[in-house]
């Protein structure tokens, strides 16, 4: 008797299996500066090709922000060879999909494409570096498409200012007090010579590296690259700011009164490390421990048990120079946000009282181990990877060896590091409020 697996179950087997394993890679740079990574998987005809740029909303003038997220949208526009409009239609039409996103440290471009479609990719991102065109048509039609993405994901969304107003309190001095939306009238202030010197100083050879991921074969890929973006001249060198950060000492209160909202919420914010610091990396494991997803356990107590809160949320971001760990709640009923805080503060002088249980920590070694394999289980997901691992930690090989950075975390080690920086008078203390709250 034949057993047959469904389709969906034998996938995911092979996928786990195989993306366990180390993924291979190849990097080099161009005399341009620029760096490429190649990774060859012939297992499927597709192919991944991707420009990370070292820039992100933290790179931008205080007094013009929101350059980095506009370049997102307005290298979408078109160059000398492609016609504005078409760079979607020559996407699809060979069937690729592609996309962008911006981050505070760095911009993100890339395909996908059936793997005879490698050369088109190249050709692409190798168009979108050396012959963009920046003028009054694309501006002003990307600042309609910027100002109606505040509008949805800011303005008039349900606690869509809750992030904002938290970084502008964790931050004094770094441009992580902004977000990468910027400021509208920034965007709207700035010159045509402001976006094009933008443009030349960031989207350079010397700034980016190029990923190739997939069905390629290695000597043929490195061809095209070289034929396609080897004449791309060297741009300066770019120089960067440092910011450092006053420790803050003091609990910071703060509130905000959001339109949008019926129910109030309480998010407290503490300052951490860059991410490429080991105490990051335990402050990830903290942060899942105590209120990442149903069997945290933020959630567990608030929503479960106590039914004090509808909701238990939290945001962990590691970034480049600074990251940033912030725990909130929605109440239910009479409940109030000091009940709240006061709950959740227990939840964290127990994780600095004493290690968790060791069935806790498989639980959470368990969970960093699924994060890992599911991280590289694509094509387009390794791609991301490897570009972020150098563009942001300078360190490629981190895609094989992280998890070893997890595994060797202990318990004692997580009941230390919660005490050196989940204090009180160490964070930000927010109020989101309802508008209605504040008026007679």
């Amino acid at each position: 008797m034949k057993v047959r697996l469904p389709l969906a179950l034998l996938a995911l087997f092979f996928m786990s299996v195989s993306m366990a394993q180390e993924v291979p890679y190849e990097e080099y740079d161009l005399d341009n500066g620029l760096h490429v990574i190649l990774h060859q998987d012939n297992n499927a005809p597709v192919v991944t090709t991707s420009v990370m740029y070292h820039v992100g909303a933290k790179d931008e003038n205080p007094e013009k922000t929101g350059f980095a997220h506009f370049f997102e949208h307005l290298l979408f526009e078109g160059t000398k060879n492609i016609e504005r409009g078409e760079w979607f239609k020559i996407v699809s039409s060979n069937g690729g999909q592609n996309n962008a996103n911006t981050t505070q440290d760095r911009t993100y471009y890339y395909e996908v494409f059936p793997s005879n479609n490698l050369e088109l990719g190249l050709w692409l991102e190798s168009e979108r570096l050396l012959h963009p065109i920046i003028n009054k048509i694309g501006v002003d039609t990307q600042s309609e498409v910027v100002q109606e993405e505040r509008r949805m994901r800011y303005d008039n969304a349900p606690y869509g200012r809750w992030r904002e107003q938290m970084f502008l309190k964790l931050f004094k001095k770094h441009p992580y007090r902004w977000q990468t939306i910027g400021s509208l009238e920034h965007l709207a202030s700035a010159s045509l010579d402001d976006f094009k010197e933008f443009n030349k100083k960031f989207y350079v050879p010397n700034n980016a590296v190029l990923v190739v991921a997939g069905d390629i074969e290695i000597d043929t890929a490195k061809k095209m690259i070289q034929d396609y973006f080897g004449p791309i001249p060297k741009g300066e060198d770019i120089q960067r700011n440092t910011f450092v950060e006053d420790p803050i000492t003091s609990t910071i209160k703060t509130n905000y009164h959001d339109p949008n909202i019926q129910i109030p919420a309480i998010l407290m914010g503490y300052r951490t490390p860059a991410q490429t610091e080991r105490d990051a990396y335990v402050l990830d494991m903290i942060s899942t421990y105590l209120s990442d997803g149903k069997s945290s356990k933020l959630y567990k107590k608030l929503v479960d048990e106590k039914k004090k809160a509808l909701q238990v949320f939290a945001f962990n971001g590691s970034q480049e120079d600074y990251g940033a760990y912030v725990v909130g709640a929605l109440p239910v009923g009479e409940t109030s946000l000091e009940d709240i805080k006061t709950e959740i503060d227990e939840e964290i002088v127990k994780l600095q009282s004493e290690p968790i249980t060791e069935k806790d920590y498989q639980k959470l070694q368990n969970k960093f181990e699924n994060l890992f394999v599911n991280a590289n289980s694509s094509v387009s997901g390794i791609a991301n990877s490897l570009a972020r691992y150098y563009i942001l930690y300078d360190d490629t090989s981190l895609i094989n060896n992280e998890i070893d950075i997890y595994r060797s975390i202990t318990k004692e080690e997580i009941t230390a590091v919660a005490n050196k920086y989940l204090k009180p008078s160490q964070r930000v203390e927010l109020e989101y409020l309802p508008k209605e709250a504040t008026e007679n």
